[in-house]
């Protein structure tokens, strides 16, 4: 039985859900369509299955409908997941994968799945990039914005490269504790965010470790050249990066309020994140 959490506001959603019936009803596989239309229901529906036993979940959406998804399964060693891509970012499909709409069925049906890491932050996970910064700053204006989400969050990066001033941290990986005026801090289990900016092209989501990258922030005469170093997946090579290799780590923001978990704004001034390795698959490439 294949579960399929959806996200009923996604657009196109119906004439894709048409293709998949067709597709399951022909050869004979049976299926469920669950609609999550708050956060909340969401993780409840994916948390309800988990517990039920071995289950295969199919979360069809963005990453923020993935992000809820896997923050609500509670057994992850009872799951399956699949994931239909059907976002404006897909960062984490992409990187490893997993293509859009209902080419991802065929990666479901055939398998097999994976044993995919992802990240435990204490009452939500993240199964790509989780931090803050001025990715953080970004998402909040675009919140604020009215518009496409492509063109509001264009809008927004612009806004940010003039008003940005960097955030004071400290971070705390195994037995080092260092401060920083940082640009971003993140953890990354995937290699990409922001609707392809790659951040930390080495990161492996199944190698057992988290990557931190924390940038410090530049001058502002030099910011844009470092966000197109960031855009290029070139960033890890300055001198402002540092990139440790770890299963755990604590960053604590002076006066921010607020991180990102996959793209989605959770309001926190620290964020603890613990890489959880061996437990939940994934159907990926």
């Amino acid at each position: 039985m294949l579960n399929f959490i959806v996200n009923p506001n996604t657009k196109k959603l119906g004439a894709l859900l048409e293709e998949i019936a067709a597709r399951l009803n022909a050869e004979k596989i049976p299926f469920d369509i669950l609609s999550g239309t708050t956060k909340e229901e969401t993780r409840a529906i994916a948390g309800r299955l988990s517990e039920s036993g071995p289950v295969q979940i199919v979360a069809v959406g963005g990453d923020g409908t993935v992000n809820d998804v896997v923050s609500g399964i509670t057994v992850p060693e009872n799951v399956e997941l699949g994931i239909i891509p059907m976002g404006t970012g897909n960062d984490f499909a992409e990187a490893v994968g997993i293509p859009n709409g209902i080419a991802a069925l065929d990666l479901i049906l055939k398998g097999p799945s994976r044993y995919t890491d992802f990240i435990d932050c204490g009452e939500n996970k993240s199964l790509n990039i989780a931090g803050l910064g001025i990715d953080v700053d970004i998402l909040e204006r675009c919140y604020r914005m009215k518009g496409h989400k492509r063109s509001k969050y264009f809008r927004s990066l612009l806004a940010s490269l003039f008003h940005y001033k960097g955030q004071k941290i400290e971070v705390t990986v195994g037995d080092e504790c260092f401060s920083v005026t940082a640009f971003i801090a993140a953890v990354c289990n995937g290699s990409q965010f922001g609707g392809g900016i790659r951040i930390c092209p080495p990161a492996d989501p199944g190698d057992g470790k988290l990557d931190l990258v924390v940038i410090s922030c530049p001058k502002r005469s030099k910011i844009l050249f470092e966000l197109i170093r960031l855009m290029r997946g070139k960033i890890l090579e300055r001198p402002i990066s540092r990139h440790i290799l770890c299963e755990e780590a604590r960053i604590v923001q002076t006066e921010g309020k607020t991180v990102q978990l996959d793209g989605e704004l959770v309001e926190a001034r620290s964020l603890t994140a613990r890489i959880v390795s061996g437990k939940l698959r994934i159907f990926r490439s």
